[in-house]
């Protein structure tokens, strides 16, 4: 009896280590395909936005968002137009900069300090990668509408919808990866994929982007939290936790 029950207890460790060992596999070709996947994405729709294909598409989708009388005024009673600049404000860079500063003191306090360098470099990385690229293609703001909110850079790609992916997907990829229950980590990714939705989807309906502005913010910041996330995954397996 005493071999049986040592035996079922090896198979249950086995099982446990297989089960483990297969979400984390999972999780690297989620990451891959993320990465790929928006950098291909991007690529795409980068190439469709210089030859001019995506116009008539985008300006459909900016004036189905307004008053088909008044294109100055946003579809939506008044409250709903306010919604929009508070998830707006949630991608601008002061509410970044406060969360990014917020969670790496979590990190710190939790004495993961690792993850917190991680941080440090990351997310202000991919801001910067943002402001390269809307320098480097320098598209011109919406003409169709009046914009609602005021908007200093160029268009190409939306700077707050990309740089709320880099911030609240690759925070959330570090959170989850120092998370040990399953909930948490799903409820922490599940938010910041929200707040970066309704950060990009605010842009367009506060006419400030072309919706294909936004979809390369979202394109190109996910590659870059799916690209966070497998560098910190290749630290860990070099047995630097993070």
């Amino acid at each position: 009896m005493k071999h049986v029950g040592k035996t079922e207890r090896i198979g249950r460790q086995h099982l446990s280590t297989l089960a483990r060992l297969a979400r984390y596999e999972l999780g690297a070709l989620l990451s891959l395909l993320m990465l790929f996947g928006g950098g291909w994405g991007f690529v795409e729709l980068a190439e469709e936005v210089a030859e001019g294909e995506t116009r008539s598409i985008d300006e459909a989708l900016l004036l189905s968002l307004r008053n088909p009388a008044d294109h100055a005024d946003p579809l939506g009673p008044g409250w709903v137009e306010e919604l929009g600049r508070d998830f707006t404000a949630l991608g601008g860079v002061g509410v970044l900069v406060l969360v990014s500063l917020g969670a790496l003191g979590y990190l710190l306090l939790a004495r993961h300090y690792r993850a917190a360098l991680f941080a440090s470099v990351a997310v202000p990385g991919g801001m910067l990668l943002s402001t390269l690229m809307k320098a480097g293609f320098d598209r011109p703001r919406p003409d169709l509408v009046p914009h609602e909110a005021i908007a200093y850079t160029a268009s190409f790609p939306s700077g707050h919808a990309m740089m709320s992916a880099v911030t609240y997907l690759t925070l959330a990829a570090l959170l989850i990866r120092v998370q040990p229950e399953l909930k948490l980590k799903a409820y922490i990714l599940a938010l910041a994929m929200l707040l970066t939705l309704l950060v990009g989807m605010s842009r367009v309906y506060l006419g400030v982007h072309w919706p294909t502005d936004v979809l390369a913010g979202w394109t190109a910041g996910t590659a870059w939290a799916a690209l966070c996330w497998l560098a910190m995954r290749w630290m860990q397996r070099r047995g630097q936790a993070v």
